[in-house]
Order: structure tokens, then sequence, then C-alpha cells
């Protein structure tokens, strides 16, 4: 006991030491519950595609809050555990342990097998939302341009097209499989609707596609998430999910409009420099 200590003090301190380490193991507990049983702060799927990537960031977070609470706890257990007793003369040391094999391996081995399942993990994922179905029950040609989006019907023969001044809607039949065929005009953009939980970029010359089988009605926005201009923030449309006899009903009203001379059916043209635009 230092001269002028208290009696008892050195007690309290030490378990309020404990209690500090336990409220911060409380706090990571807590998190690993609402990890499990919540979406770790990830938006309600409204796809197919996303539930499989909100599955997959579950098991990523779990597994970041597991190590973390593992490595705080080592972190406390080490520093309250070894640290200087008060009987000890500064500036001496403890024994120095130089080297421990078997620990070593053992810390080097498990981060590398956590990586590779995490890893195995992530592709399995990534090959799910990115096998396509042999056949798409609506096709929709995407096509972002600065800054705008046009969305054809190509075996409808409708086109939906909008900037940044009048935004435009995709509309979707929910349960169906929708291939997306997307094109830029331009530059690189890229199709973001944050409910679906999965993007794709869209890339000048390169002809990408994408799934999606929507299962919530509604409408969701969707933006590009690619840096694209000075109007970048601007470029937005809305994905409407709609009953397929609704989705019908909006072909049919659609297919009564003159949609207009357009561009190449077969490419996303020049549309941004197009004077007639039809916008839902």
């Amino acid at each position: 006991m230092l001269a002028g200590e208290i009696p008892g003090n050195h007690a309290l301190r030490r378990h309020s030491h404990w209690k500090g380490a336990g409220l911060v193991l409380a706090l990571f507990g807590a998190l690993l519950v609402d990890t499990g049983c919540g979406r770790g702060g990830a938006p309600e799927p409204a796809s197919a595609q996303g539930e499989n990537v909100l599955d997959l960031w579950r098991i990523l977070l779990t597994a970041g809050v597991v190590l973390g609470v593992l490595v705080a706890a080592l972190i406390l257990w080490s520093v309250l555990r070894y640290r200087r007793p008060k009987a000890t003369p500064a500036g001496q040391l403890p024994r120095q342990t130089r080297a421990n094999v078997p620990l070593e391996v053992f810390y080097t081995v498990i981060p590398l097998v956590i990586v590779a399942m995490l890893f195995g993990l992530t592709m399995r994922t990534q090959n799910r939302i990115r096998d396509e179905s042999d056949t798409a029950e609506v096709s929709v040609e995407v096509t972002g341009f600065q800054w705008g989006w046009r969305f054809r019907y190509p075996a409808q023969g409708v086109t939906v097209l909008g900037d940044a001044n009048a935004p435009p809607t995709l509309v979707v039949p929910v349960g169906a499989n929708v291939r997306l065929r997307l094109l830029a005009a331009d530059v690189i953009h890229s199709f973001f609707v944050p409910a679906f939980l999965v993007k794709q970029d869209m890339i000048p010359g390169v002809d990408n596609s994408l799934d999606i089988r929507p299962t919530a009605l509604g409408r969701f926005p969707g933006v590009c998430a690619e840096f694209c201009g000075l109007d970048h923030w601007r470029m937005t449309f809305d994905v409407e999910v709609v009953e397929p006899a609704a989705f019908q009903a909006f072909i049919a009203e659609e297919q009564q409009v003159p949609q207009g001379p357009g561009p190449d059916p077969n490419g996303p043209g020049d549309i941004g420099r197009q004077a007639s635009v039809r916008v839902r």
C-alpha cells in the first residue's frame, strides 16, 4: 500500500477494472445478438438476390463481431492479468519469452483458415447472384446516359425514357425473373437499387446483364452508383414492383403511346440527344 492510500482502494480499483472490461464485453455481446437476429444495418431485401446478399452479410458481420470480442477479451485479459505489481521496482522487467512456436503457428494458420472460409462463402453468394436462369419472364434493356435512363422492353415494344429533370420508372412484376441488359451510352455508369442489394456496372462497349427476382411490392429508389459527371447525383430512377396483372395493364397502356423513332434498337444509341422523351 502506498503512503496516504486509503485501505481498500486497491481492491476497489481492481474491481473497477474488471467492471469496465465486463461492460465492453456486454456491449460486444449485444451487438452480436443484434447481428444474428436483425439485418446489421442492411435494408430489408426486396429481391431473391438481395436475400442471398443479406445472408452473406450476416455471416461476415457475425464473424467480425466474434473476432472483435475475442481480440478485445485477450487484450483486456493481458492488460489486467500481467500489469506490474505494486511491489515491483520501477524499471524491472518480468521474465521474457523469446519464442513460442506452437502459439505462432496457431495465430498464423487460424486467420488463414477464417479468411479462406469467408472467401469461399463470398464466391458462393456471388455465383448465385450472377447465375442467370435459362429463361427470363421479362427482359428489359437498361441504358444509362448523362444524366438519365432508358428502360426498353423489346418483346413488348415499349420504351420509358427520363432524365435528371424527370426521372423514369422501371415497372416489373413481382415474383418474375427479370433479365436486365445493362448498357452505357457515353461513360461508365452503375445500376443500383439499394432495396435489391445488388449493383452492376454499365460500361460503354460491354454488354452486361443481371437477373433480378423481385419479392416485395412497392416503389423503390434507384441511382447511378458510379461517378459519371457533374450531374451524377441527379441520375436517379424508381423501380415499381407490381402484381403481374398490373404489369400487363402497364404494358397495354404504354403500347397505346407513340414511342417515336428512338435510337438503334440493338444498342444504346445517341439517346442523350433525343428530342422526344417518354417519361412515366
